[in-house]
């Protein structure tokens, strides 16, 4: 007999291939009535959240979890707006489902297509912050996917209602098929989802270090996200230390838990405002760590590592030898170094006078996003719509045949037409 999660697995599969053909404005219907339920029923989610809250402030006081992981797992008013909104935005996106990518006149009456497809089934492995079930959600069903969500234990209870509420709003909808959102909750379950091959396309992990090395080594399965995050942020001799000070202090104190949260300082060693940049950053309760014995730390915290270097040379040497390829920044008025920088450092994002906490879907208009994505196939950066597709080729012709180009009876032509 199969187990639950092949069954779930299964009618993942085939939900994924209902859904694939979806009208945009079915779609655009579905998310529009999720974004009203959470509206309705927001109280209820802050009620399991609280819930969640109270059992997780035993497991902080234990050990099993950090304050940080704590941190993330609160809902409140604004991650509740931003969570309603970000669900409006992706209704309000482009479909991104069919659309050709190019048109190749391969011959006279023979055209070939790419055109933009969903992945299949995703598998969503998550730690802690009960709003990725919402951005996910929304995200797959925009992009004609099926979805598997696998919380952390820790918001459980939050999990469950938003889900409930997803689901609740998508039986509203005629023609909507089921099983397209579906959760499941324990760590038999992941094992079971990592040896998926067969019905799942795409593995998403959205946590430490710990989680993602472990899923990317125990699965034949494609893996996108990172492991960690390692940003930096590199004030150059030229800066600006009102600019400075202002960029490092909210890339370190806004979110400090967040992934796209600095956690190394690189400073020119002749920068003539360092002593008060330092100072502006203490001042903020930032504890600077000078020269750790490591510097692929990340912390979590209002804890920074500083270092001085000789040039832009050494800042991207450094940050290429110990950064995560997440997101880099460089403080500077030379456009000269910041080309350079931005050039030569390896990482899904490289920015010049700007906070690190920009790297997000939400915030480069993707709607939400499924995670960030250090890799170098597929889909780099805040994984949106975008990174949600593939793409298949169609060719059409009239019974045209390999054999008459072999034989040089035809030629081909090769000659793209607009879109």
């Amino acid at each position: 007999m199969e187990n639950d999660f092949i069954q779930i697995a299964k009618s993942a599969k085939q939900a994924s291939l209902k859904v694939a053909g979806l009208a945009s404005e079915i779609k655009n219907e579905a998310l529009n009535k999720i974004a009203q339920a959470f509206e309705e029923n927001k109280q209820e989610i802050f009620d399991a959240n609280k819930l969640d809250l109270t059992q997780a402030r035993s497991l902080v006081d234990s050990g099993e979890i950090t304050q940080s992981t704590y941190n993330r797992l609160k809902l409140d008013e604004n991650k509740m707006r931003d969570m309603i909104q970000g669900v409006k935005d992706i209704a309000n996106l482009e479909d991104p489902i069919g659309k050709n990518l190019f048109v190749r006149k391969l011959d006279d009456g023979l055209t070939l297509y790419k055109v933009s497809c969903p992945i299949g089934v995703l598998g969503i492995i998550f730690e802690a912050r009960p709003d990725v079930i919402s951005q996910i959600s929304s995200l797959a069903i925009k992009s004609s996917n099926a979805v598997i969500l696998k919380g952390g234990k820790e918001s459980k209870n939050t999990n469950k209602k938003i889900l409930e509420i997803i689901n609740n709003a998508l039986s509203k909808v005629k023609e909507f098929p089921q099983n397209v959102i579906q959760q499941v909750f324990t760590r038999e379950d992941v094992s079971e989802m990592l040896k998926c091959d067969e019905y799942i396309n795409l593995i998403i992990p959205r946590g430490g270090n710990k989680l993602v090395k472990y899923i990317k080594d125990n699965t034949n399965i494609p893996v996108l996200g990172h492991a960690s995050g390692i940003c930096h942020i590199y004030v150059d001799e030229s800066a600006d230390i009102n600019l400075a000070s202002s960029v490092v202090v909210d890339a370190k104190t806004q979110y400090p838990s967040a992934c796209n949260a600095v956690e190394t300082l690189l400073i020119h060693k002749s920068f003539p405002k360092a002593d008060e940049l330092l100072a502006s950053l203490q001042l903020e309760e930032i504890k600077l760590v000078s020269n750790p014995d490591r510097w692929d730390i990340e912390y979590g915290d209002k804890i920074l590592s500083y270092k001085f270097v000789d040039n832009v040379e050494q800042a991207i040497e450094h940050i290429n030898k110990y950064g995560s390829g997440h997101t880099d920044c460089i403080i500077t008025k030379s456009l000269e170094n910041a080309e350079k920088f931005m050039n030569k450092v390896d990482s899904s994002g490289v920015y010049m006078n700007v906070s690190t906490r920009f790297a997000d879907g939400y915030r480069y208009g993707f709607g939400a996003e499924v995670g960030i994505s250090t890799n170098k196939t597929h889909a780099r950066g805040p994984v949106g719509l975008e990174g949600l597709t593939i793409y298949k080729y169609k060719l059409i012709g009239n019974g045209h045949i390999v054999a008459d180009y072999v034989s040089g009876k035809k030629q081909f032509h090769h000659k793209d037409l607009t879109l």
